[in-house]
Parts: C-alpha cells; sequence; structure tokens
C-alpha cells in the first residue's frame, strides 16, 4: 500500500479505501509465496488465515470476503480484537490515541457485531493483560532524532 495512503492525515476516499483493503489479500499472497519456497508449516497457515481475514466481521460486514460467525477462522476472530485495540491506542496520523478504558469499552460495545462475542469475554477478562503489554512495548518518540524507538532499537 502506497505511503500515500497510509500517511494519509484526512478520510481516505474511495479509491483508497478499495486499495487499503488489499492489505489482507497481499499479506497471505507473500505469505504463499514463503510456503512454495520454503515449505508450508503450522505456523504458515495461521499467518495466511490470519492476514486474509482479520478483518471480516462477525456480522458479516468485513473484508475482503464478507465472511460472517464462525465461517471466519478463529485465528482471525482473535486477531480482530488485537488489531482493533493496537489501532485505537496508538497514534496515527489521522488521530490521536484513544485510552486503555476508552479502547475497551468500545470494543465490549461491537460485541456481537464486528466481533466473535465469546472473544469479546475473554477480551473483557484479560483486557489488564492487553494494557500490560501495550504499556511494555510502547513507541517512544525522541525528539532531538525525530525517530520512533522501541524498547531501545530504532
Amino acid at each position: 500500500i502506497p505511503d500515500s495512503i497510509l500517511n494519509k492525515p484526512g478520510k481516505l476516499n474511495d479509491d483508497e479505501w478499495a486499495r487499503m483493503k488489499q492489505h489482507t489479500v497481499y499479506g497471505e499472497q507473500a505469505l504463499k509465496r514463503s510456503e512454495d519456497e520454503y515449505g508450508t508449516t503450522e505456523f504458515l497457515r495461521v499467518a495466511k488465515e490470519i492476514s486474509l481475514s482479520h478483518h471480516e466481521r462477525w456480522d458479516g460486514k468485513g473484508y475482503p470476503q464478507g465472511l460472517a460467525g464462525k465461517e471466519i477462522p478463529l485465528s482471525g476472530r482473535i486477531m480482530a480484537i488485537a488489531d482493533v485495540y493496537d489501532a485505537l491506542i496508538s497514534k496515527r496520523v489521522y488521530k490521536a490515541p484513544f485510552s486503555h478504558q476508552q479502547a475497551v469499552e468500545m470494543i465490549l460495545q461491537e460485541r456481537g457485531k464486528h466481533f466473535d462475542p465469546e472473544i469479546v469475554d475473554v477480551f473483557e477478562q484479560v483486557q489488564d493483560q492487553f494494557l500490560q503489554i501495550a504499556e511494555q512495548y510502547k513507541d517512544k518518540y525522541d525528539a532531538v532524532s525525530k525517530k520512533v524507538i522501541v524498547d531501545n532499537i530504532e
């Protein structure tokens, strides 16, 4: 996906949004090429599932295939919550970060719509662990070098 789309500060137009949604397919294709070159493993099989299905929605309104409910692989249903949580609490060029509690509330509100209700129930029980992990791996911005540093790695 071009940087002009990834780093756009405003809302994406229809063409840009259509291109952005292709990242799920591109990821699966890249992992298939890895399999072709190095062989199939359980890790790559699940990674392909996650790549392709993490933007599917429980109500069938997701992409790229419009899968619904348990048609969506379990790995994709789990990653959907992790991906949305990370997106919500992270600063983006188009938005400020939400707090942990705001992110939790937004995810809970999507129970049975965007997300598998059972996975949301589990997320609610382990939300403190999400916060701990987010704090541990939080990006740090060095104003002097103008670079993002994660655990002292540029």
